[in-house]
């Protein structure tokens, strides 16, 4: 049962993607944008907590 819950879900989430993508380009742009900021952000904390810690936490 949860199997196909997740491929529905997986379903549901393609079709929603490509709905956005063919409506509105550029608002799709937006987000794949915004997903890509987040990453780089996030990526970016856990250098500098990695750094911090390498330094001794100070």
């Amino acid at each position: 049962m949860a199997v196909n819950a997740k491929k529905i879900a997986t379903y549901v989430l393609v079709v929603f993607a490509l709905y956005v993508i063919i409506t509105d380009p550029a608002k799709a742009a937006d987000y794949v944008q915004i997903g890509f900021e987040g990453i780089s952000d996030a990526a970016k904390a856990i250098g500098q907590f990695m750094t911090w810690i390498v330094n001794g936490a100070k």
